[in-house]
């Protein structure tokens, strides 16, 4: 099977198929993910320290993950297994939580969550690359982010329906998770398909790989910190809300709608990027960043939440596929895990601190300081962007 091969959407078989994957895995990590901290508090009795504490490891974890696995994938010129191996692992660690008896067995099950995740992230996004031209990447990382986040708002919607049905029998919600993942792994396992290459060898080493890398990833990699050192954990809009006066309902339902935007326009960025050069659609993404976290800083009324949520999906859309996608661009394809990695984890690292400065700052200074650092934060790397595109001549016009 020729993996670059076009279906009718105008991707490859491997590249639908992946979409699918994601989006039930999705699912069962959505439908998990709100609840575990009412299960922490409300049925363990665990302090909110410990949540934090088990958060902070699960999320580390994969941070760090990511740029080994994807170096290793390279190393050995392997995708599938990686991507299967952390699907898999993320599918077993419902079944964890769902025989948790105490916060020990949470942390156990999110850990393997996100150890998943780390394996993973990389590997599938190099072999969603492989399977595109340099045509199409735009369009297959929307399409692929567009099921992904369609799964976001499906699995907290099936988790209100099911606190419905079930009260708070949440491990019994856990266990039911476990069904859309395992149907994700078959999936991959059953129609992906990779095609045969030579490993590289021992003589692939990761600081080798790193000097080789083109001088537009490293600048696109500073840039991309810069932006990510304002650009804290979601959970701080979720105070925000709260803050403003949305109800506990109303901030998932508004969480449901950010993902939804999310995913609807994911696929029609990517799209568009694969016509206009990405570079374009990451610089506007990232001046709307900054206009919605100004916003967001800036507002007393909770009704504008409704008007800002959905734009802060529009954002996601701009940036997180068409970032892969612009990525994929600039380094070889052989070597695109281990660019993955480094770029995961380093935004993965620095939203780590991020958080950590935005908790400070609401704490010290006020609620809206945050988000006036992250708008400032975003328009200075937007900024940079242009500046390095112009002063890169008649590469940066290629990929623009």
């Amino acid at each position: 099977m020729e993996i670059n091969k076009e279906t009718k959407l105008g991707i490859s078989k491997n590249v639908l198929v992946m979409g699918l994957v994601s989006f039930f895995n999705d699912v069962a990590s959505e439908m998990i993910y709100p609840l575990v901290p009412l299960f922490l508090t409300g049925v363990l009795g665990a302090p909110a320290s410990v949540v934090g504490l088990i958060e902070g490891i699960a999320e580390s974890t994969a941070n760090i993950l990511k740029v080994f696995s994807g170096w290793y994938s390279d190393k050995f010129q392997k995708r599938k297994p990686f991507a299967a191996a952390g699907y898999s692992l993320s599918t077993i660690s419902k079944i964890i939580l769902g025989f948790a008896f105490s916060w020990p067995w949470v942390l156990l099950g999110r850990f393997i969550d996100r150890f998943g995740k780390g394996v993973r992230t990389s590997a599938r996004d190099a072999l969603i690359a492989e399977s595109s031209t340099g045509f199409n990447r735009g369009r297959s990382f929307g399409f692929h982010r567009a099921l992904d986040t369609a799964g976001a708002v499906v699995g907290p919607l099936l988790a209100i329906w099911l606190l419905h049905s079930y009260g708070r029998d949440f491990r019994s919600i856990f266990l039911m998770a476990f069904l859309p993942g395992f149907v994700g792994v078959l999936l991959l396992l059953l129609f992906v398909r990779e095609k045969k290459k030579q490993p590289l060898g021992n003589k692939f080493k990761l600081k080798g790989s790193w000097q080789e890398f083109d001088i537009s990833f490293k600048i696109f990699l500073a840039i991309s910190v810069i932006f990510a050192i304002g650009n804290s954990s979601d959970a701080f809009l979720i105070l925000r809300s709260q803050n403003l006066g949305l109800s506990a309902m109303a901030v998932i339902l508004a969480y449901v709608v950010f993902n939804f935007t999310y995913a609807i326009f994911s696929a029609p960025a990517g799209i568009i990027s694969d016509r206009i050069g990405p570079r374009k659609i990451l610089i506007s993404g990232f001046f709307l960043f900054g206009f919605v976290y100004l916003l967001f800083g800036i507002i007393r009324q909770s009704y504008f939440l409704w008007f800002l949520f959905p734009l802060y999906g529009v954002y996601m859309a701009l940036t997180e596929g068409v970032g892969k996608a612009y990525i994929s661009n600039l380094v070889p394809s052989e070597k695109s895990g281990t660019a993955f990695g480094i770029y995961q984890t380093a935004i993965g690292i620095c939203t780590f601190f991020a958080s950590l400065l935005a908790g400070f700052l609401w704490d010290k200074v006020s609620a809206s300081a945050p988000f006036i650092l992250g708008s400032a934060t975003a328009i200075v790397s937007a900024i940079l962007f242009i500046v390095l595109q112009n002063g890169m001549g008649n590469k940066g016009k290629k990929l623009s």
